[in-house]
C-alpha cells in the first residue's frame, strides 16, 4: 500500500475516533452543562418543564397529570394528522402518512441494552443493601449514630414539607447551586473545610468517649 494512502487512512481513522470520543464526552457532560447554565435557553427550558411538572403533581394526582400530558400529546398528533390529510387532499399529493418515518422506526429495547442497565442497577442496589445492613445492624456505632441523627432531622423536615415540596426545592437548588458555587468556589470551599474540620473534631471527641470495643472497630 502507498505510504501516503496509509497515512491518510490512519489520520482519517484517528479523526473519526477523536470525533466519537468528543461526542461521547459531550453527551456525558450534557447534564453538567445544563445545571451550570452553559446554554441558558436549554437550561431554562429544562428547568421550566421540570418545575411545571412538579407544580402539576403538587396540584393534581399523578394519574391526572399523566393523563393530561398523554391527552395533550394525542391532541397534537391527531390535529397534525388531520391537517396533513386535508393538505394532501387539496393539493392532491401522495406524501402518505406524516408519521410514517417514526412508525417504521424500531423503538424496541435491545436485550443487550436492557441487561446492561439491569446489571448496572443491580450493582447499585446490592451496594445500597450492604450499606443499609451495615448501618442498621450497627457494625460501626459511630456511623449508625450519624444515620440516627440524620433520620431524626428528617422527621422535622417531613413535618414541614411533603415529598413534592422537597422535590421542588431540590429542583430549584439543582439549577441554582452549581452556578453560585462556580462563581464563589474559593470562599465556599474555605467555609466547607472549616465545617468539615469542626465535624471531624467533634466526632473524634465523641469516639474517645465510646467503649473500647467500638473504638477498636473504628480503627480497623
Amino acid at each position: 500500500m502507498d505510504p501516503m494512502t496509509q497515512s491518510a487512512q490512519i489520520s482519517s481513522s484517528q479523526g473519526l475516533a477523536d470525533g466519537q470520543n468528543s461526542a461521547a464526552k459531550e453527551s456525558k457532560l450534557s447534564v453538567k452543562d445544563l445545571i451550570h447554565w452553559r446554554d441558558p435557553k436549554k437550561s431554562g427550558l429544562v428547568f421550566g418543564l421540570s418545575m411545571l411538572l412538579l407544580l402539576s403533581l403538587a396540584a393534581f394526582s399523578v394519574i391526572s397529570v399523566a393523563s393530561y400530558l398523554l391527552l395533550a400529546l394525542l391532541c397534537v398528533t391527531i390535529t397534525f394528522r388531520i391537517y396533513k390529510s386535508v393538505v394532501q387532499a387539496v393539493q392532491k399529493s401522495g406524501e402518505g402518512h406524516p408519521f410514517k418515518t417514526l412508525i417504521d422506526k424500531d423503538v424496541s429495547v435491545p436485550p443487550e441494552t436492557f441487561r446492561k442497565h439491569v446489571d448496572a442497577s443491580l450493582t447499585y442496589i446490592n451496594r445500597a443493601l450492604k450499606q443499609m445492613s451495615r448501618l442498621f445492624l450497627v457494625e460501626d456505632l459511630v456511623d449508625s449514630l450519624k444515620l440516627a441523627v440524620v433520620m431524626w432531622l428528617f422527621t422535622y423536615v417531613g413535618a414541614v414539607f411533603n415529598g413534592i415540596t422537597i422535590l421542588i426545592l431540590a429542583d430549584i437548588l439543582l439549577f441554582a447551586v452549581p452556578p453560585i458555587y462556580e462563581k464563589y468556589k474559593t470562599q465556599i470551599d474555605q467555609y466547607m473545610d472549616l465545617i468539615r474540620t469542626q465535624v471531624n473534631t467533634t466526632m473524634a471527641k465523641l469516639q474517645e468517649k465510646l467503649p473500647g470495643a467500638v473504638k477498636r472497630s473504628k480503627t480497623e
